[in-house]
């Protein structure tokens, strides 16, 4: 386990199996920066990690985390690798033998590794201590962005409260949860003057208590952006997962204006993976909150901004003016538009799924609830890559995690990779031609009934967990009557608008729409919204940059 002290200063954790050379690393560390740093030590990658997210519920800094190389179960890459998730700006230091420096050198880009120290470090006053001071100075010099603790009381089986923590939590917002079943829990709702039955509380860090909060006054008072500081932009990214990111780095780094909307998180779906592994230059793969949170401040460094919580519901052209409309009746405007709107989890049409969403029923990843299922057995419908990451994901703390597929096995929609790793996982089971067709439960999740599409028999078993991947649908019906899309709701663009030889509807320009372009020019579309798209991480990005190089051929045509 790893041990904290009480002192409220900034924190050097240092990672060792070996507990000898953990307490000699923990010694030196203590005797350079111990007046002026707390040391936290650690004896696992799985010790450490609980560690970090007990100091970021608290609030506390971490400015350095030092890890040994070879440690069981999870190695120091890997390990760095997942503290970057909880710490994304703390410096990170590898120790190696001689022989492991290859694997150094390699980590300097899986895990964006500062330094690497081979030992043994003695005398640290030439080894160690010039390293630390380097990577101290320049940690202090940085955006690491210290925030208070934002907290939240709520239930455990509150759809809302679960709403809101996923919404804290895919926006990099750090908060601490107390549930209404806990002493601290009841001594905040009385500070609140609330008595439990609106829930959940929110308290921001300026002491604010906000009661059953709706995403766009939350997200302001947390502080994320939610007001544009311009009326015109050259360009209006609306989504912001990979392929809205995508387009907002290049647009950013480019030049133009920019302006990313998003109604909820950045990310996507993708950002709610727990693991993306076929993704190019991540062989040991990354996280979909790693990633996200990478190529987020990738894009505000280029000097992007990003709207957090706006809902878009029109689109419209004012002569070469493309005006954004928000659900609260503002709107911006920008000579170009990109479309990356996504798609969205299908709801399970089963009877009492509806009733116990947030309950229970989970729609994606759901990463916020994944603590609470240790020792349970978790129920995951869906055989595509989302349910496998998830299923990977969730076996760690489950008792059992259960896919059910309603097709003869795994190998139409998901990815070879997963399969073989869902096959070598002693808690993971899948059980083919299998569909729920019920959810049972009073105020929470208690059974499902399942039934076999071959044979027509239901079974009903005990779950209080259920996470859906059942296909998705686009987020595009707010541009009915605006946008050509097919009749899955997809959006049409380039060769697909002129298929018969004719340019669409309405077109008056003297050439044919660009490839990514919508029958509106100007208007570009990227990533699964639009259609025949190929539903993966690397072309969402990669059509999110092509779109941004049409634009510049718009712009410089118009």
């Amino acid at each position: 386990m790893a041990q904290i002290a009480d002192a409220a200063r900034t924190v050097i954790m240092t990672v060792d199996d070996d507990p000898g050379v953990s307490r000699a690393v923990a010694r030196d560390l203590r005797r350079r920066y111990g007046k002026s740093y707390r040391i936290v030590r650690a004896e696992s990658g799985e010790s450490a990690l609980e560690a970090l997210r007990e100091l970021k519920l608290r609030g506390d800094l971490v400015a350095v985390i030092l890890a040994d190389y070879r440690m069981p179960q999870m190695n120091g890459i890997e390990f760095l690798e997942q503290a970057l998730d909880i710490y994304p700006g703390a410096r990170r230091v590898l120790l190696t033998a001689y022989a492991d420096t290859d694997a150094a050198i390699d980590a300097i880009n899986v895990v964006d590794l500062d330094h690497y120290l081979l030992k043994p470090w003695d005398p640290p006053e030439e080894k160690l201590y010039p390293v630390l001071d380097d990577l101290l100075e320049a940690w202090r010099c940085s955006d690491y962005r210290p925030m208070p603790n934002t907290k939240v009381v709520g239930h455990r089986w509150s759809a809302r409260s679960s709403d809101v923590r996923e919404f804290l939590a895919r926006n990099q917002v750090p908060y601490r949860w107390y549930s209404t079943d806990e002493p601290e829990g009841q001594r905040l709702l009385a500070a609140a003057g609330e008595d439990g039955q609106r829930l959940p509380v929110v308290i921001t860090a300026d002491g604010t208590a906000l009661v059953e909060p709706e995403v766009p006054d939350l997200a302001a008072h947390v502080g994320l952006a939610t007001t544009p500081t311009a009326d015109f932009y050259d360009l209006v990214v609306i989504g912001g997962g990979p392929a809205g990111l995508g387009s907002a780095v290049y647009g950013a780094s480019e030049g133009l204006r920019t302006v990313l909307v998003e109604r909820s998180a950045t990310g996507g779906q993708a950002g709610q993976s727990s693991r993306i592994e076929n993704y190019l230059g991540f062989p040991d793969g990354v996280s979909g909150g790693q990633l996200t949170d990478r190529a987020r401040r990738q894009a505000t460094k280029f000097g992007a901004e990003i709207l957090s919580a706006r809902e878009v519901t029109g689109l419209e052209s004012s002569g070469a003016a493309r005006l954004v409309r928000f659900a609260d009746g503002s709107q911006i405007a920008a000579h170009s538009v990109i479309l990356a709107t996504g798609v969205s989890y299908r709801q399970l049409e089963a009877p009492g799924a509806d009733e116990l969403s947030g309950r229970g029923v989970f729609y994606g990843s759901a990463l916020t609830e994944a603590a609470a299922c240790q020792g349970h057995d978790v129920y995951i419908v869906g055989g595509a890559n989302s349910a496998g990451q998830a299923a990977m994901y969730l076996s760690r703390g489950a008792k059992s995690v259960t896919l059910l597929v309603r097709g003869a096995d795994l190998t139409a929609s998901m990815s070879h990779y997963l399969i073989q790793q869902i096959a070598e996982s002693p808690n993971i089971s899948v059980r083919a031609h299998t569909v729920v067709e019920a959810a049972h439960g009073d105020n929470d999740l208690e059974q499902l009934t399942l039934r076999d599409t071959t044979s027509g028999q239901t079974e009903r078993v005990d779950a209080q967990w259920l996470f859906v991947f059942i296909g998705a649908a686009p987020l595009t019906d707010w541009l009915d009557g605006t946008v050509s899309r097919d009749e899955r709701g997809f959006i049409l663009a380039g060769p697909d608008l002129t298929a018969d030889g004719r340019p669409p509807a309405g077109w008056e320009l003297d050439r044919p729409p660009y490839h990514l372009e919508t029958n509106i020019p100007g208007v570009f579309v990227a990533g699964d919204a639009r259609a025949e798209s190929a539903k993966r991480v690397a072309s969402a990005v990669g059509e999110g940059a092509m779109a941004v190089m049409l634009v510049h051929r718009y712009l410089e045509q118009s």
